[in-house]
């Protein structure tokens, strides 16, 4: 192992070979949103594949989870593969060695952009347990059920395209933002615009060692500043079931492996990328929830086990409600909707800690009697539309902290699951670059 090699693998990575698709490819058409984004809206994911058409595009290498429970998911998953084989085959891919990506991206919501480093990570020095203290680690309740239908969809991929973003706690912006501030001298991998309000993306390849030094020395530090017996350098920001179900792979594929052959394995890494927690356009945004089948009363009886007491204010539209859910006065609140309005509900004792973790221990009753169904929604104008549909409620969530984030996860392991999103669902990563994950 080489001495860059060595200062790498102590902070869990290691350089990829990065493969994104010829200049003869139109990017617009290749990138597709994260397959977990717009899960109630099977239109969504209609239209982009009116968008695409024949073209080249990772619309034919992923699942969208809007059809998870189609009847027969082994042709979609055999499409997948094959696709994938297929365009390996056809040479549809430049391939940058040994390399990093600078990632930017810009959104119509934030222009002025988010800065991130793609990096493949040691799914050795990850642990999505609930009590774990590894180095990379899930940041939400990590759902074990959902992991097999994934599993069987990466096992036989040859490639892997990365959704999944990990944050940093870089308060010096000594990772990252060193490279942005040098981007004019580090070549250009790609440039596009994204479909359906995606914003833009551009990319530089990072690939000498004087890099790859600075990055690993300036990771190393933060590392070495973390208490030893709960050393969290990496938190999951999306895409944790990706990564989870990343793990479940190798672990299969390693107990076949001697020592050696474990060391440098490409399913032993997943492409991740990097985001600083501190960067001014990286936005956090609360995951809502919606309830299908249920009417008010009955989601306040399951409230009023969960709470001391519970009052409600009617409020009149969503920016009112927006503000009074997340005004600081250290009460509890979260914001409802249905057919007939908005309301905010005010807790008093309530059982968790944020509202999230509340409304979850709900959500988990209402399951367990089969009397609801629930899906997690990004943006609160969605699950404000289908909230206010008959027989459907919508829950709104406050504002997570990015300040204490880190802090939270050392003192309490884990959030409740689908706590927070970065962005909303159009802002969420698009599948761009690939990594072959087999021999």
């Amino acid at each position: 192992m080489s001495n860059v090699a060595q200062h790498l693998a102590k902070v869990a990575l290691k350089r990829a070979d990065i493969m994104i698709p010829k200049a003869t490819i139109d990017l617009t058409k290749w990138a597709v949103v994260a397959c977990d984004q717009y899960t109630s809206e099977p239109e969504y994911w209609e239209q982009v594949k009116q968008l695409v058409g024949e073209s080249p595009s990772t619309l034919n290498l992923i699942y969208p989870e809007v059809y998870l429970e189609e009847a027969h998911p082994e042709k979609r998953i055999e499409a997948i593969n094959a696709t994938m084989k297929r365009y390996i085959q056809e040479d549809l891919f430049t391939v940058y060695k040994n390399a990093f990506f600078l990632v930017h991206r810009t959104t119509p919501s934030s222009m002025i952009g988010r800065w991130g480093l793609l990096v493949a990570l040691d799914l050795e020095q990850y642990d999505y347990a609930p009590d774990s203290r590894s180095m990379i680690r899930a940041t939400e309740g990590t759902i074990l059920s959902r992991i097999p239908p994934r599993k069987e969809i990466r096992k036989n991929a040859p490639l892997e395209l990365p959704h999944i973003m990990v944050l940093i706690n870089d308060e010096k912006r000594s990772v990252i933002e060193p490279l942005a501030k040098k981007r004019e001298q580090l070549p250009l991998a790609y440039e596009t615009e994204l479909m359906a309000g995606g914003g833009a993306l551009k990319a530089w390849v990072v690939d000498t060692d004087e890099d790859m030094l600075k990055i690993a020395k300036a990771l190393k530090e933060m590392l070495d500043a973390l208490p030893q017996d709960n050393p969290l350098l990496y938190a999951m920001g999306d895409g944790n079931h990706s990564l989870a179900t990343a793990k479940s792979c190798w672990m299969d594929i390693r107990d076949t492996l001697t020592e050696d052959e474990r060391k440098d394995h490409p399913a032993r890494y997943a492409l991740v990328e990097l985001e600083n927690i501190f960067d001014e356009g990286l936005e956090f945004e609360p995951i809502h929830r919606v309830l299908f089948g249920l009417d008010q009363h009955t989601f306040e009886c399951e409230l009023a086990k969960v709470c001391a007491h519970f009052e409600k204010e009617k409020i009149s539209d969503m920016e009112s409600l927006d503000a009074a859910i997340n005004k600081e006065d250290g009460r509890q609140k979260f914001g409802f909707c249905d057919k007939h309005g908005y309301l905010v509900y005010i807790l008093t004792e309530p059982k968790a800690s944020i509202a999230a973790g509340t409304l979850q221990l709900i959500i988990d009753s209402l399951l367990a009697q089969k009397i609801a169904c629930v899906d997690y929604i990004h943006g609160k104008d969605v699950t404000a539309t289908l909230g206010s549909k008959e027989g459907n409620l919508g829950l709104i969530l406050p504002e997570v902290s990015k300040s204490t984030f880190f802090e939270s996860i050392i003192r309490d392991n884990a959030l409740p699951r689908k706590t927070f999103s970065m962005g909303e669902a159009h802002e969420k990563r698009y599948y761009m670059e690939a990594r072959k994950i087999q021999y």
